[in-house]
């Protein structure tokens, strides 16, 4: 980089005599076109013969310094100042001898000194600036750039130096979320430098980071006034169309990126455009063609940390989080400080259930990017799941058998670690038939506690009580409900449950205490082609001497991400050993066929709705088949970071409630709070 401080060394040409001129002449070019070593051979030569020469001794400090030995430029003009003291020209290449080798703080008070002395002196001025700029300073750094262009407006290198300061002011900005103030710093770049290419990128990228993909988009285009700046811009608006979810659309614009940047010898440029190609093919799911691109970057670009990250977001939307692990890890043994290697870890381990490495890697992410945004997000996102909450369900139900019920659900969790977590609930649920004027009450109180085995592997208990009041009496029994929820391969879940609980649906069925012990499996696969399988089986011994068996399964397609719409069949059979069917619906053979289609998004950020249908034919054992049609809607909005709340309802006409012919609605209300700020162990938590 030429010195802005060179002029101090023309200052002493006029005295060189006619003889010496013409040498020592070569040696300022060869330092005024950046060619440090060769101008440092050139005065260590011309010093040989004239020691003394003063102002050789300065270019020859500022030749060696400046070809990457600083620390000699700063003994050699340390020496000098002892033979010169007072000397400005010796001090001002003395001080900038820091800034080569980075030493900014001991730069800043030989500068603080420097223009208190002399505060007229443009060169101690903007010395002092770019050494304040280099420590973060920026309002002091601008404050004395401007005293600088106040002796000399039309200085380029003080404008330059101003631009970059301005620039890295904008990014502290950025940095905390203030993007107003940073998107005002940028813009005001403009002024001395219209569309400067620096300038509109950091720009670009800060309406990305508000998801104000439009402004984004408009800015790129703006950027793209050459073939080459072209290319870049296209990557640019692929990645805006990924953030504004539009996929479809950024993936045309990667390809065409693609196909342009081959007429162009530019291998950076090239890295990136197919870095961006490959992601779109990811983001929309074309995971084939993605790993077959992978594979031949792998083999054009070995050992590239971009492609490691590629295979490695590969994996995660494909559910093969070990490979995104060891892709990650890759990257971190060639780069430490790799954002992408980092933060991409912490979600990897989030993603695998390895939530104390993920605590990890995310604050180690923090620990190289101060305040960066995806790396708080995401550790909010983990202190929330593991936040002691606080949530409230009532609703009324009412059925076309005169049965209505009152209910309500108040249910704290309180997570110990992030292995052991803790439960308490209670429920009540009043109920009446108002043709028979049967009513019953049930109060059930219970705690439970969850424990992660190990990664993918959770046991949960509860235990409770269920005291019941009926018109003819009252009792109590335990209720109990353990589950080991499994994820033996990747993309699949694996439920086995054990429930006993009490028959409480109205106030007939309360009142004949009939406990239902329930052994069941859940079961789900999921696919890379958006293909989906949902399966139940339940088999029940009751109290009563009767048993059930249930079967529902579900092949489902998922149409669309975002929103997201999700149709399907579904099937269900029931049998059950005894029919009893003026007490409850128990039919030897009971068979449905549905389709059905779930719809959900977002009005907003803050507010998202969910709405889902099912219709089809219903056959209790031998009777004619009947329509079914079962709906169920809900809306629901964050009112902070720490409390929710959500409005529903439910129809259904479906038999196995409770009787063929059965309609039956509920409506009710969710709310939810954070109980704290943060998780109770939080003080450990940065320790992961």
């Amino acid at each position: 980089m030429r010195t802005v401080f060179f002029w101090c060394v023309m200052v002493f040409f006029s005295f060189f005599s006619a003889s010496a001129q013409e040498p020592i002449e070569n040696g300022f070019r060869l330092l005024d076109k950046g060619s440090f070593k060769e101008a440092a051979v050139f005065f260590e030569s011309y010093l040989s013969e004239n020691p003394e020469h003063k102002t050789a001794q300065i270019c020859y400090g500022r030749a060696v310094g400046l070809s990457g030995d600083p620390s000699k430029a700063t003994n050699l003009f340390a020496g000098m100042l002892n033979r010169y003291p007072g000397d400005f020209e010796v001090q001002i290449n003395y001080n900038e001898s820091f800034l080569w080798d980075k030493n900014y703080e001991r730069a800043k008070p030989l500068y603080a000194s420097l223009v208190k002395s002399y505060p007229d002196n443009f060169g101690a001025l903007l010395g002092y600036a770019n050494t304040l700029s280099n420590l973060g300073e920026y309002p002091e750094a601008l404050k004395w750039v401007e005293k600088a262009l106040a002796l000399q407006p039309e200085n380029a290198n003080a404008k330059v130096s101003q631009k970059y300061m301005r620039m890295g002011y904008a990014n502290s900005f950025v940095n905390q979320q203030d993007y107003k103030k940073g998107v005002e710093l940028l813009q005001a770049v403009f002024t001395d430098f219209p569309e400067d290419k620096d300038a509109l990128l950091n720009l670009a990228n800060v309406y990305l980071i508000t998801k104000e993909t439009d402004k984004a988009i408009a800015t790129y285009k703006r950027y793209a006034t050459t073939a080459k700046d072209s290319i870049t811009a296209l990557n640019g608006i692929a990645l805006a169309g990924h953030i504004a979810e539009k996929d479809k659309a950024a993936l045309e614009t990667a390809s065409k990126s693609r196909k342009k940047v081959g007429k162009l010898e530019d291998t950076e440029l090239t890295e990136k455009t197919y870095d961006r190609y490959v992601q779109a093919l990811i983001w929309n799911r074309k995971f084939r063609r993605a790993k077959q691109q992978i594979d031949s970057l792998e083999t054009a670009y070995p050992d590239r940390n971009w492609v490691r990250a590629l295979r490695a977001t590969l994996g995660m939307y494909t559910g093969d989080f070990k490979l995104s692990l060891a892709n990650y890890d890759g990257i971190l043994k060639k780069d430490s400080t790799s954002f992408d290697g980092n933060l991409g870890s912490a979600n990897a381990f989030f993603a695998s259930d390895r939530i104390k490495q993920a605590y990890g890697a995310a604050y180690g992410t923090l620990d190289i990017y101060e305040n960066q945004k995806d790396a708080l997000g995401f550790i909010e996102k983990l202190n929330t799941s593991f936040t002691p909450t606080l949530e409230e369900q009532a609703g009324y139900t009412f059925d076309n058998g005169n049965n209505i019920a009152l209910f309500s659900n108040t249910t704290a969790q309180l997570p110990l670690s992030t292995k052991f977590n803790t439960t308490a609930s209670y429920q009540y649920r009043t109920t009446e038939n108002s043709v028979t004027g049967n009513t019953a009450d049930s109060h059930i109180l219970s705690a439970g506690l969850e424990y992660r085995l190990f990664p993918n592997a959770r046991l949960k208990t509860v235990f409770g009580l269920n005291n019941s009041t009926a018109m003819d009496g009252a009792y109590t029994q335990p209720v109990i409900d353990a589950s080991l929820k499994l994820k033996p391969y990747k993309l699949q879940n694996l439920e086995l449950v054990y429930q006993r609980q009490v028959q409480s649906f109205n106030a007939d069925l309360i009142e004949r205490e009939i406990v239902m012990n329930n052994y069941g499996l859940n079961y789900n696969l999921g696919t890379n082609f958006n293909l989906g399988w949902y399966t139940q089986l339940i088999y029940t011994e009751q109290t009563d001497a009767n048993s059930r068996n249930l079967l529902f399964t579900s092949l489902y397609y998922n149409i669309f991400r975002k929103p997201a719409l999700k149709m399907g069949v579904n099937y269900q059979y029931l049998s059950f050993a005894e029919q009893v069917p003026t007490i409850y619906f128990s039919p030897e053979t009971y068979r449905a066929m549905e389709i059905f289609a779930d719809f959900r998004g977002n009005f907003s950020k803050k507010t998202s709705y969910v709405a889902s249908a099912a219709t089809g034919l219903q056959q209790v054992e031998e009777d004619p088949r009947t329509a079914i049609f079962r709906a169920e809607a809900g809306l629901k909005h964050e009112f902070g970071k720490r409390f929710s709340g959500n409005l529903y309802g439910k129809y259904s006409n479906i038999a196995s409630a409770t009787a063929a012919g059965f309609e039956f609605t509920e409506l009710g209300i969710k709310l939810r709070w954070l109980m704290t700020k943060q998780p109770l162990f939080h003080k450990k938590i940065a320790q992961y």
